[in-house]
């Protein structure tokens, strides 16, 4: 999903006059103007983000930084600091080990927004992260996050949404490469022949209709890429990145029906363009980036999610 915001700011001109003025006032302001002082985990923000890649990241609620249509909650602040520190390893280190920092730090957007809930679209879909213009990526239901007990499934390959305890693959890391690989695409133009593949079989009205174990047999990994191209490819990327190769493998076989293996060979066309735009255009290989994620992925399990280092 991608949304770009235009600000517009204009001046109101009144009877002969001009609302915003540049003249100083003529007495203090009575409101109070003094900056918020920084805490604990604004320094190991500062520090793990800000200083090395170039993010700034918002976990406390910001009105002006969130979609006005939905109501949404700030997150409790041990999970903001538990998601910063998990996404810390698995995400942007996992792309400064198997590309480079320069990569991540030049590509990476440049804010983070952290949401408690999660937002509720009106045909039942529930967002799982935003990527606007490739400068901001938001996450939502931090406040579903059980430090104490983390799950995460990179082996099933049709995943259950509503998992108890919250699949964290699921709901981050899957959707952390899913809108990167948005802000990649949006900045690199890749082979028109992937348009081509599943022309005239998105359900650009209905994809939430498409359950994702029947959405193999017309050529997508995920009920949600069957929406349009640009979700497809960033659902296959996302997708095989986050899974072993056992789980791909499945969602092969399940594109495969009394013989027609036209579902699958989609998928595996689209994934062979992939790979070559990838290696091409940003010089990394997508099986050496998932060699990566998924070890990283196990060492979820060793970090301490609570202490700031």
């Amino acid at each position: 999903m991608r949304k770009i915001y235009y600000f517009l700011f204009a001046c109101l001109v009144g009877t002969g006059l001009v609302a915003c003025s540049s003249d100083d006032p003529l007495e203090p302001s009575i409101f109070e103007y003094d900056s918020e002082e920084l805490d604990s985990f604004d320094l190991w923000l500062q520090k793990n983000y800000t200083i090395p890649y170039n993010i700034d990241v918002l976990y406390r609620y910001q009105d002006y930084e969130t979609d006005q249509t939905y109501n949404v909650v700030p997150p409790k602040m041990e999970n903001a600091i538990a998601l910063a520190i998990m996404m810390k390893h698995i995400w942007l280190e996992a792309y400064e080990e198997a590309v480079s920092r320069e990569f991540i730090r030049s590509y990476s957007p440049r804010i983070f927004q952290f949401i408690g809930s999660a937002e509720h679209r009106s045909d039942g879909a529930i967002v799982l992260g935003t990527a606007e213009g490739g400068l901001k990526i938001t996450m939502f239901r931090l406040n579903a996050l059980d430090i104490n007990n983390l799950y995460i499934d990179s082996i099933s390959p049709f995943p259950n949404s509503n998992h108890v305890p919250l699949d964290m693959n699921f709901w981050f890391f899957h959707t952390m490469h899913h809108e990167f690989c948005h802000i990649l695409q949006q900045t690199k133009n890749y082979s028109t022949e992937f348009q081509t593949i599943s022309a005239g079989k998105y359900h650009s009205a209905d994809w939430i209709n498409v359950a994702d174990e029947d959405a193999p047999l017309e050529g997508f990994v995920t009920g949600y890429g069957s929406g349009e191209e640009r979700e497809d490819m960033a659902e296959i990327y996302a997708t095989y990145v986050t899974h072993t190769p056992e789980a791909w493998n499945k969602i092969l076989e399940a594109g495969v029906k009394d013989g027609d293996t036209s579902g699958r060979d989609a998928i595996v066309k689209k994934l062979d363009i992939m790979k070559k735009y990838f290696r091409d255009s940003w010089g990394f290989e997508m099986d050496t980036l998932r060699k990566v994620v998924l070890r990283r992925s196990k060492e979820i399990e060793t970090l301490d999610l609570r202490t700031l280092k």
